[in-house]
Formats: C-alpha cells, sequence, structure tokens
C-alpha cells in the first residue's frame, strides 16, 4: 500500500521561514554595513580631508565595538530570543547609515562607527546563527547553517559594485542614504516579523551546559586559541594579500582577481566540510583544511612569484576561508548544548573579533619593521599550525565538571557533551 511522506511539521517551517529571511538579512546587513566602506574608504578620506588611516581606524573602532557587545548580546538571545535585539539592531544600523551621511569631522565619523558596530553585533552573524542553532536539531544544524552562509556569502558580490555604481551617481554621501533605506526596507521588518523563539526546548538534546560551565572547560580555551589564531591569520592575508602579488611584480589586476578568489573559495570550503563530516569527525577535517592553510601560507613567498603559484596558494588558503563559520557552532552545540550557546559563542567571539580587528595592523607593523612580507606570510602560517594544535588539543582536553543538575551523559550519543572521544 503507498504511504505519503507527512507534510512537515509547522516547527520546521518556521525554522526554515527564520532561515530564509536571515539568508536576505544577512546579505544586506554584510553589504550596507560592512563592504559598503571598502568601496566608499578614499571618497570619505578625501571629502572629510583625512586620510584613508584615520577611515580605516574608524572601521576596526566598529569591529572592536562589536567584539564589546557580544557577550551581553549573547546573553540577551538566550534569555528572550532574537526578535526584539535584531529589529532594534537592524533600525539601529539602518538609522546610523543614515546619520553616517552627514558627518562633517572625523570625531563624528568615530561616533557613527561605534554605533554601526553595536549594530552589527545586534543584528548580523552572530544573534543569527543563535537563533538558527535554537531552532534546529544536530541533524539538520549544518544545513540550515550552510543555507544562509552561503547566501551571504555573495553580499559582497552584490554590494560593492552596487557601491560603486551609486558613488558614481550620487557620491557617497546619497550613497549611504539610499544603502540606509534598502538595509531598513529588508532587514527590519523580516527581523520583526519572522524572527521568533522556538516553541519548546529541543527533547532531543542530550547536554546542558551555562557560560560558567564552559569556561571552566578546557576544550572551550583549545577552541578559543584555534579560532582566535585563524581568525588574525584570515584577517591579515585579506588585508595583505594584493599587495604582497603586486611587490611580487604581478600586475594590480591580476592581484585583485586572484585575491578575489577567496570570497568563492569560502563557499566551496564550507560545501566541502559540510560533506566531509558525514563520514570524518569535524575537528579531524577542519584540523586538515587550516594545515593545508598553513602550507599555502608558507609557500606563497617561494610560489607566488609565478601566477600559476599565486593561484595554487590562493585556492590552497581560500579553500578554509569560510570554515570557522559552520565549524564554530558545531562544535560548540555538540559540546555545550543549546540552552546558552549564544553566551557561550558570544564568549568566543569577542577575542576572535580582536584578533581579526589587530591582526591587520600587526601584521603592517610587521611588514614595516621586516622591510618585506615574507615574514607576514610566515606569521600566518604560524598562525594556522596553532589554530590546527588548538583544534587537537580540544579532542584530549578533560571534560568540564558538570555543576548543574540538568547535565547530563548520553552515551549512544559520540558528540555528547561529556563523551571524551577524539
Amino acid at each position: 500500500m503507498l504511504q505519503l511522506m507527512p507534510p512537515a511539521a509547522p516547527d520546521a517551517r518556521a525554522g526554515w521561514r527564520i532561515v530564509a529571511a536571515f539568508a536576505v538579512t544577512q546579505t544586506a546587513g554584510y553589504g550596507c554595513l560592512y563592504y559598503t566602506f571598502a568601496v566608499l574608504l578614499h571618497p570619505i578620506a578625501a571629502d572629510l580631508h583625512t586620510t584613508t588611516t584615520a577611515v580605516t581606524g574608524a572601521i576596526t573602532t566598529a569591529l572592536l565595538a562589536s567584539a564589546a557587545v557580544a557577550v551581553p548580546a549573547g546573553r540577551w538571545l538566550d534569555r528572550h530570543g532574537g526578535r526584539a535585539l535584531m529589529t532594534t539592531g537592524s533600525a539601529s544600523g539602518a538609522a546610523l547609515l543614515a546619520a553616517g551621511s552627514q558627518v562633517r569631522t572625523v570625531w563624528q565619523l568615530y561616533a557613527v562607527f561605534v554605533g554601526l558596530g553595536l549594530a552589527m553585533g545586534a543584528a548580523l552573524y552572530e544573534p543569527a546563527t543563535a537563533v538558527i542553532v535554537s531552532w534546529f536539531d544536530p541533524a539538520r544544524r549544518s544545513k540550515a547553517l550552510l543555507t544562509m552562509i552561503v547566501v551571504a556569502g555573495f553580499a559582497s558580490t552584490i554590494f560593492m559594485p552596487l557601491t560603486g555604481l551609486l558613488e558614481h551617481r550620487h557620491g557617497w554621501r546619497g550613497t549611504l542614504l539610499v544603502l540606509a533605506a534598502v538595509y531598513a526596507t529588508v532587514a527590519v521588518p523580516l527581523h520583526a516579523l519572522v524572527v521568533r523563539r522556538p516553541p519548546t526546548p529541543s527533547t532531543r538534546q542530550s547536554h546542558v551546559a551555562d557560560r560558567s560551565t564552559a569556561i571552566r572547560d578546557g576544550r572551550f580555551w583549545c577552541l578559543a586559541v584555534a579560532f582566535v589564531a585563524h581568525g588574525a591569520a584570515m584577517s591579515a592575508m585579506t588585508v595583505h594579500l594584493v599587495g604582497f602579488l603586486v611587490q611580487a611584480g604581478h600586475p594590480a589586476t591580476f592581484a585583485a582577481t586572484v585575491a578575489g578568489l577567496l570570497g568563492v573559495l569560502s563557499v566551496t570550503g564550507r560545501l566541502i566540510l559540510t560533506g566531509a563530516q558525514r563520514r570524518v569527525r569535524l575537528h579531524r577535517v577542519v584540523a586538515v583544511v587550516f594545515t593545508v592553510q598553513a602550507a599555502a601560507a608558507l609557500s606563497l613567498p617561494f610560489a607566488g612569484g609565478t601566477r600559476a603559484g599565486a593561484v595554487v596558494a590562493v585556492t590552497g588558503f581560500g579553500i578554509g576561508f569560510g570554515v570557522a563559520s559552520l565549524a564554530t557552532p558545531a562544535l560548540l552545540a555538540d559540546r555545550y548544548g543549546t540552552t546558552a550557546y549564544a553566551s557561550i559563542a558570544g564568549t568566543l567571539a569577542a577575542p576572535v573579533t580582536l584578533a581579526k580587528a589587530g591582526a591587520p595592523l600587526a601584521a603592517a607593523a610587521l611588514y614595516t619593521s621586516a622591510g618585506g612580507y615574507t615574514p607576514v606570510l610566515c606569521a600566518i602560517g604560524a598562525c594556522s599550525l596553532i589554530a590546527v594544535a588548538g583544534i587537537l588539543a580540544r579532542a584530549t582536553s578533560a571534560p568540564p565538571h558538570a555543576t548543574t543538575a540538568r547535565a547530563t551523559v548520553d552515551a549512544t550519543n559520540p558528540d555528547s557533551a561529556y563523551t571524551n572521544k577524539p
């Protein structure tokens, strides 16, 4: 007798509606609040009669503000869900873009960017990830996160050319006003109308841990070392790759094109990770990818002088460019559960964001003092190797002492938080 498949449960449909909404809002958010300023950097500096370094410092200030809000935002998400926080963040982001169009002095620019950093911490990737983690069980979580991240990965592809076109026609001030309207129209209603908390906690969750349990866990700090080092390597390579390739003798157009591979390869790496983790333990896949990145960075000073060598090395490094965005929520949720996921993830996100903000400046100082990019690339390779060590050390660290009566062990679950398997 033919048996029809039951329709998707209402809760599952609501979860996937949230994923679809985030795919749109994260694309618009990163495009309007982040990537647009890479295009407007020079016009803003020229109009305010300041240097590009000063404007870059304002962007760095936004990242620092985003790091500062990571932990309190995580606590709010665990207690109240994402609707109010993300709606407020997106509305504030749109208002600050409009305010940014009216700045006349550098200090006003910095004030706007501090606000933008707070808005990004409330509306972009970290809170969106926490909401998705709370809605999906481990079997569907990776697919849900991948769906959002792959779509949002095209933010730079869409918004950087759009920003350039708008700036050419309307100037940078008019561009910010247009982007403010676009972001407000897209993100605010989607966050307000679609985002909500799961109706009931997951009954399949085999382990529960709070933030205090996580920070007493050696594995958490192994992961922190790994992802701080990896974030520093990614950020430094993003900023300095074009400069290295030009110094190596390549035309600027070739250098920019090769550097553009990083965005495309980040999607490829995420797809590879999602497929590979079905057959191999996740931390092992991540360790292999980080090792490939280390080898690629260390080989660039020797192979990057030729076009083929540069493409191969950048490809090897780019495969791991987006891996952390999938690996971090998977590793944290598998070990600590989802009840306090946002608080724990925010605790990890703060130092990672600080590393991303500071690494390009440290790399620039190393370049100046050493007189070339070879030490910079060696440092990036070393950071990638530290990330490998942190991921592998995570597999052997002792489990935390469960201090809450809710914490349990599920012996049938190979990814249970309190099983000490490599």
